[in-house]
């Protein structure tokens, strides 16, 4: 099998800030009630000529970029994402004509949070298998299209944000080490979007306008982060034969920093080691994760040989554990860099 990794990786957010004191015109909160609860300072919010679809193609554009790819040299496009912009056609469809990928494939992952660790496994293993060289995985969202804005419980949480990967052969040793993927369904209803799909079509006569927006159950949503982000964190250390000790960096889905840091304490992983821009950017559902790897990576936060975990959770439920070994990116290939 071929030992496969992330050559480059790059992201795109939204130039709106909406901060906390901008949504305590709008909603019974404050401040500090959002910070004290969540981690969280501001959100990217998309204009209105934005959608998933563009927000996606231009971090694939900037990624393509920065590694020196050309879009005709990509057998895959592979987008995570919970808010497509139509039934038809899937948004991999949209961002392989608009970055012009003409030989490779194309197709859309929808598990929500869980999206992007579940792309860059299945992007993985189309390369260690020999069925692609290199494949595009980007997660992106435009959360601000679900949300109730006048539910303080959902809506001060989520922004609009996009990252992307390449993927493809590394050398020896490097790259990705093990995966650990897993949904427990029986909880779908803890965070859902009740309508607007086959089962309450829109134009249903039971449809309101809270239905076609995200609903959460906020205490339940927490207790299953925190047990899941730790087990299988852990799960996957142990089948790549590692401790949490050997974990370089930690970069988990920025959902809530309350999360972050009951995850990390009981994984033993001390907050030097852990990546959080939940502050500046809230959670960006299928962008969080490679929009704080590109951001990690950019600032630095990252040298070749350390050792990666990056933990997705959300609804389905689902999770997804991956842990890497950056770098080993062969001569002439793409460098692992950030645009």
């Amino acid at each position: 099998m071929t030992n496969v990794g992330i050559l480059a990786v790059s992201h795109y957010v939204p130039e709106r800030v909406v901060t906390n004191k901008d949504l305590e015109e709008k909603l019974d909160t404050t401040d500090e009630w959002i910070r004290s609860r969540t981690g969280i300072q501001e959100r990217r919010v998309a204009s209105e000529a934005e959608t998933t679809a563009s927000i996606a193609i231009v971090a694939a554009l900037r990624v393509l970029e920065s590694s020196g790819c050309a879009a005709t040299d990509l057998d895959l496009v592979i987008v995570a994402t919970m808010t497509p912009d139509s039934v038809l056609p899937a948004i991999s469809c949209r961002v392989q004509a608009a970055i012009g990928a003409v030989n490779a494939g194309a197709f859309d992952m929808s598990i929500a949070c869980s999206g992007f660790s579940y792309g860059l496994a299945v992007g993985c293993s189309y390369v260690s298998s020999g069925l692609a060289k290199k494949v595009l995985v980007i997660g992106a969202d435009v959360m601000s299209q679900v949300m109730d804005w006048s539910d303080r419980g959902t809506c001060v949480l989520f922004g609009d944000g996009a990252g992307a990967c390449l993927v493809g052969q590394v050398d020896q040793g490097y790259g990705l080490l093990a995966q650990e993927l897993g949904s427990d369904g029986s909880g779908g209803e803890h965070l859902r979007i009740p309508a607007g799909a086959g089962a309450r079509p829109m134009g249903s006569s039971d449809i309101e306008k809270k239905d076609l927006s995200l609903q959460m159950n906020g205490r339940e949503v927490f207790r299953f982060a925190v047990q899941v982000m730790g087990s299988s964190a852990l799960a996957a250390a142990k089948k790549a034969g590692l401790s949490t000790e050997d974990i370089d960096l930690f970069i988990p889905h920025q959902a809530n920093a309350r999360i972050i840091e009951s995850a990390a304490k009981r994984l033993n992983i001390p907050a030097e080691k852990v990546f959080i821009n939940l502050h500046r950017y809230g959670n960006t559902s299928c962008g969080s994760i490679p929009l704080a790897l590109s951001e990690a990576v950019e600032s630095k936060r990252i040298k070749d040989g350390d050792i990666i975990l990056l933990v997705g959770f959300g609804g389905g439920l689902a999770w997804g554990a991956l842990i890497l070994k950056w770098g080993g990116v062969p001569v002439g290939a793409t460098k692992a860099v950030t645009a």
